[in-house]
C-alpha cells in the first residue's frame, strides 16, 4: 500500500491562538476542511487497514468494523468486542470492497484514512465526503509520523492520544539513538522475502521496507520504491546477510534448499520469520502495528545492541497497543520464528 497521513488538524498557530481561533475549521494532514465534523466522535468507519489499526489502538469503541474480518488466530491478541466485529470492506487500496452505500449504511461520524495524502488520496476524500456528506480524514500513515498522528487524531476524536503518542516518540527515539551509533560498514545487507516462494521483495523506498529502512538496514534490492519479482540466483548475487521472511513455509523451504543456502545469511543461520500477529510487525498493515516490529528487527540486525528481552517487550506493548496482555503461550504463538 501507500505512504499516509499525519494530522494537520487545523495548523501549530490554531493550537497557540487559543479561543481567538476556535471557530477555525479542522484539517487533516492534506489541508482539507473536515467541515461537519463534531466532537466527541461516536462512530468511524476506516477506509483501510492501518487506519482500523491505528483506531483500534486509540479508541477501539469507535471503531465500526474491520476491511478484512478478524482471522481466528488474531482474535487472542485483541479485545473480544474488536475481534467479532463485521468485515466493512475497504474504500482505498488494493481490492478496494466497500461501496458509498454501505458506507452511508453504517452511520459513521467520520471517515478515516491512514497513509498517503497524495493527489490521488485527496482526490477519493473529497469524492467521498462529498457524495456521502461526511467527513473524511487523511492522515499521515509514515512510521515516522506516528506521534503527530496520534495526537492529530486524538483531537479529531475528542480522545487523549498523548500517552501512545509519547509511546511513538520513544521508541523512534530510542531507535535511531541505537541505529546513529552503528557504522555504516557494519549495518547488515538485508533482503525482505515476500510470498510463499520469497521471490517477492520491496525496493528501497517502497511504504513495505520502512520499518527496515528505519533500522539501518541495507536494502540488496536496491532503489525504485515499489514491489518486485525476482530470482533465487537475485538473491544468491545480492548476498544478503540478514532475510526477513513473511512466510514461514517459506523460511522451512529455503533452510533446506542448497540455492538459498549458498546465501550469507543462510550459511549463518540469520533467516528470521516475522511475527505477523494480530498484524504484520514489518511490512504490512503499514500502520503503528510496526512499532512493535522495530523492536524485533533490532534484536535480529543488531542483537548486541537490543539486549532487551524481545518477550518482554512485546508482552508490554501488546497491552499498550492492543489492550490485551498475552499469556506465555500466546507469547509464543506472537514469536514463532523470532530468535
Amino acid at each position: 500500500m501507500l505512504d499516509r497521513r499525519s494530522l494537520l488538524i487545523g495548523s501549530a498557530a490554531l493550537a497557540l491562538a487559543g479561543p481567538a481561533r476556535a471557530a477555525d475549521p479542522l484539517r487533516d494532514d492534506a489541508g482539507r476542511a473536515l467541515d461537519g465534523l463534531r466532537t466527541p466522535v461516536a462512530r468511524v468507519f476506516p477506509a483501510g487497514p492501518p487506519a482500523a489499526i491505528l483506531l483500534y489502538t486509540l479508541a477501539p469503541d469507535l471503531l465500526l468494523g474491520w476491511p478484512r474480518a478478524i482471522r481466528p488466530a488474531e482474535k487472542p491478541y485483541l479485545l473480544p468486542q474488536a475481534g467479532d466485529l463485521p468485515e466493512v470492506g475497504r474504500l482505498t487500496g488494493r481490492g478496494n470492497t466497500a461501496n458509498l452505500e454501505a458506507v452511508l449504511a453504517s452511520k459513521p461520524d467520520l471517515i478515516l484514512d491512514v497513509g498517503s495524502t497524495a493527489e490521488t488520496y485527496r482526490s477519493l476524500a473529497d469524492r467521498v465526503q462529498g457524495q456521502t456528506g461526511i467527513p473524511y480524514a487523511l492522515l499521515d500513515g509514515r512510521l515516522t509520523a506516528a506521534p503527530a498522528t496520534y495526537r492529530g487524531l486524538g483531537r479529531l476524536i475528542g480522545r487523549d492520544a498523548e500517552p501512545l503518542a509519547m509511546l511513538a516518540e520513544r521508541t523512534l527515539a530510542t531507535m535511531r539513538a541505537r541505529v546513529a551509533a552503528v557504522p555504516q560498514d557494519e549495518r547488515p545487507r538485508v533482503y525482505l522475502a515476500r510470498g510463499p516462494r520469497g521471490l517477492e521483495t520491496a525496493r528501497a523506498g517502497s511504504i513495505n521496507v520502512e520499518a527496515l529502512a528505519l533500522m539501518g538496514a541495507v536494502n540488496v534490492a536496491g532503489p525504485g520504491g515499489s514491489l518486485a519479482q525476482v530470482s533465487p540466483e537475485d538473491v544468491v548475487a545480492w548476498a544478503p546477510e540478514v532475510i526477513v521472511a513473511l512466510d514461514p513455509a517459506f523460511a522451512a523451504a529455503a533452510r533446506q534448499d542448497p540455492l538459498w543456502q549458498a546465501t550469507p545469511a543462510l550459511r549463518a543461520n540469520r533467516l528470521h520469520v516475522s511475527p505477523s500477529l494480530p498484524f504484520g510487525w514489518v511490512d504490512f498493515p503499514p500502520s503503528v502495528n510496526r512499532l512493535m516490529g522495530l523492536w524485533w528487527l533490532g534484536t535480529i540486525l543488531y542483537p548486541a545492541r537490543f539486549p532487551e528481552d524481545i518477550r518482554a517487550v512485546a508482552r508490554d506493548l501488546s497491552g499498550q497497543l492492543y489492550h490485551v496482555v498475552p499469556d506465555d503461550a500466546a507469547l509464543d504463538r506472537l514469536l514463532a520464528g523470532a530468535p
